[in-house]
């Protein structure tokens, strides 16, 4: 399955994928590219299958499917790991790839969504009606439930652009979809935005995924409806900036430091986002101490706790700041008067074997 997409910004940029409301299409997100590409983000925007320029294959359509379309899209634009921010429908689909496939999920904005819109048997309501009277026969009431105040001609030209198939298919998916028992699977850090004015995905929908995430949080936009992207665009872009901002530079200097064969070996999860964020991104960032002496007080005090493990990983941060193997050995013979002759004796092992390790990388 082929996504009709659009790339904008720069190539070695890190990449946001943004992902739209069911019945939109890629140009629901305008404000939100044109901020992110200012930032220095690559940003791919895509249509679901059956909207905008995207094929609409005869459905129904699954969720599964659905975020099978977006590691497609992924593997096209040679992307490995992207951060994920869903709109409405794009919402589910992000839930069901963080879920499914993590390494592909840097982190995660889902915006006026929900695990269970409605009724099943709404949804099939509403997918019998477009297939049978079109998409047009259910557009005042979609558009009511998008904004707070009426729609102009351009949102209708937009929902109407979509594909009857697609639109029901789409509607086949969020009928069908299971995502309840997802939610503690999801280790991407996560940030749900929700609509105060929303009644489609009310904020309770929203705190209900918030809930069920692990370390997720909520928050709530005053005076949006469904589409708050568009109806509330500076809230919301500032929410969504913030949280991918905040992963970027702890994964930056984890992967200067580490490498990225560590950084990639790694298994995702909460635990492992939350050190990259406060650990990497909150402390090793801040201006009051160089890299190189960070680097010193952390050998010394891995050495007194006798943590190995986390010795060696750093033995490597270390070289890679500048510190050379002699300055490296001074810092166990200092830590092991204060520590203890036993605790630099073990450690010490510990340090020619990782020096050994990163000469032969």
């Amino acid at each position: 399955m082929r996504l009709h997409s659009v790339s904008e910004g720069p190539a070695n940029g890190p990449v946001v994928v943004l992902s739209g409301s069911l019945g939109s299409d890629l140009r629901v997100w305008d404000h939100q590219a044109k901020a992110l590409v200012k930032a220095g983000y690559r940003v791919i925007r895509h249509d679901h299958r059956g909207h905008g320029g995207s094929p609409a294959p005869e459905g129904p359509y699954t969720l599964a499917e659905l975020a099978s379309d977006v590691v497609e899209l992924l593997d096209g634009h040679e992307v490995e790991r992207a951060h994920f921010v869903g709109l409405s429908l794009g919402g589910m689909v992000g839930m069901q790839l963080a879920a499914t496939a993590p390494r592909r999920v840097d982190r995660l904005v889902l915006c006026c969504t929900s695990i269970s819109p409605g009724t099943k048997e709404a949804w099939a309501r509403r997918a019998e009606r477009v297939r049978g009277e079109g998409i047009e026969s259910i557009a005042n009431d979609v558009l009511e439930r998008w904004f707070t105040t009426p729609a102009d001609d351009f949102w209708r030209d937009m929902l109407l652009g979509s594909s009857a198939e697609g639109y029901a298919s789409c509607c086949a998916a969020v009928q069908r979809m299971d995502l309840a028992a997802e939610l503690p699977k999801i280790a991407a850090p996560t940030l749900v935005i929700a609509g105060e004015r929303d009644r489609a995905t009310p904020p309770e929908d929203g705190l209900r995924i918030a809930t069920g995430i692990p370390g997720s949080r909520l928050a709530i936009v005053a005076g949006a409806a469904h589409l708050g992207p568009v109806e509330r665009a500076e809230e919301f872009t500032e929410l969504i900036l913030e949280h991918v901002n905040a992963g970027g530079r702890g994964e930056a200097v984890r992967r200067e430091l580490l490498g990225d064969a560590h950084v990639d070996a790694a298994t995702p999860s909460a635990f492992q986002s939350y050190i990259t964020e406060a650990v990497w991104g909150a402390i090793w960032t801040r201006p009051g101490l160089d890299r190189k002496t960070r680097s010193f007080i952390t050998l010394a005090i891995l050495v007194a706790l006798k943590c190995h493990d986390e010795l060696a990983l750093h033995v490597r941060a270390a070289l890679r700041n500048g510190l050379t193997e002699e300055e490296i050995d001074e810092v166990v013979l200092h830590a092991g008067a204060y520590a203890g002759v036993p605790a630099a004796n073990s450690a010490i092992r510990v340090v020619r074997e990782a020096v050994r390790s990163s000469r032969a990388e």
